[in-house]
């Protein structure tokens, strides 16, 4: 009976040493600082090692395609429903099955078969200068066609992928050849070449270059909490104008994160997964980020709660990728560069 029971502390302890040793990879397109030390409290919580690798989102989804079944990669991390719905058409991912998962967020932010889901999200809204716009003026993204705002609109690049998924909701909303108007109609009311990231747009309006721009909210908050005084004082001089409030809402995209298709360590990615969209998790992961929690119900961060509350377009993630060829074509044929 004792050398049974010696037998079975082995076993035991054996096991436990597997579990110890389990890892899961996860490749990340956000920076480390703004995902690592939710990796590190699972970690701590599961006893599961995180081996985080980061770096651009094209890089490491062209990485992946290289690795192929050798890739040491569990899950894949990136921002933006048209990047993932890439990651998803070169067949990176496998289906998300954990209905324990899937349910904790709503279904339009999940991608096509449940390829990948969201984990936060980030609004497109239009900034405008305090002093000289009443935001009675603006109703919508149709603003930024309207000839009163001529010189005085600034926004990035069509390169972006941020501004290819906008103009792939607005097709879906608008259908083609009206979003082809109020793309050359944009062009149109420009205030200067469309260069530099969201931030160098907010700065504009601030600088007194245009009146209104279009920027991701997570980017005034990044200069809201700027260690550079002039990044703060800025912020200090712009608003945010929530868009399309009577009708299909504000524009909001994803970051999000799937499991890869040769994927070693399934059950420890699924593990993550599940603590990702924890409200625990959620909440440090979307307030050390400037976004929404993509968990309904998760509170928003303070900075957010200021912002104010708006109504968010609940278009299916998935038609943002679906139509990004559209949009790209339309935006160049509206010499939108």
């Amino acid at each position: 009976m004792q050398k049974l029971l010696s037998l079975s502390a082995l076993a035991l302890a054996f096991s436990a040493s597997i579990a110890n040793a389990a890892t899961v990879n996860v490749y990340s397109a956000r920076k480390e600082a703004l995902i690592k030390p939710v990796l590190e409290q699972f970690s701590e919580k599961t006893g599961i090692e995180v081996r985080l690798l980061t770096g651009n989102g094209n890089a490491l989804l062209a990485r992946l395609e290289n690795e192929g079944k050798n890739t040491p990669a569990d899950l894949f991390l990136t921002v933006d429903a048209g990047n993932l719905h890439r990651a998803a058409e070169a067949g990176i991912f496998q289906p998300i099955t954990s209905e324990e998962i899937l349910s904790k967020v709503p279904s339009h932010l999940h991608g096509k078969d449940n390829l990948w889901i969201g984990l936060s999200l980030r609004a497109r809204p239009i900034f405008y200068a305090k002093d000289r716009v009443d935001p009675s003026q603006l109703s919508g993204y149709q603003d930024l066609a309207d000839s009163k705002w001529h010189n005085n609109v600034c926004i990035r690049s069509s390169d972006n992928i941020y501004n290819q998924s906008l103009t792939a909701a607005l097709i879906q909303h608008w259908g083609i050849e009206k979003t082809e108007s109020w793309a050359r109609g944009l062009v149109d009311n420009l205030a200067k070449p469309p260069v530099g990231g969201d931030r160098d747009q907010i700065k504009a309006v601030a600088a007194g270059v245009c009146d209104i721009a279009v920027a991701n909210t997570y980017y005034l908050g990044l200069m809201e909490a700027s260690e550079n005084a002039d990044e703060r004082e800025a912020a200090s001089k712009v608003a945010i104008f929530w868009p399309n409030q009577t009708s299909f809402g504000t524009h909001v995209n994803v970051s999000g994160i799937g499991i890869t298709q040769h994927a070693k360590n399934k059950a420890a990615a699924q593990q993550l997964l599940a603590y990702l969209l924890s409200p625990q998790a959620q909440q440090w992961y979307a307030a050390t980020n400037n976004e929404y929690p993509a968990v309904t119900g998760v509170e928003w961060s303070e900075r957010l709660q200021n912002w104010g509350s708006f109504e968010m377009d609940d278009i299916e993630m998935g038609v943002l990728g679906e139509n990004n060829a559209a949009a790209v074509k339309l935006m160049n044929r509206a010499g939108w560069r």
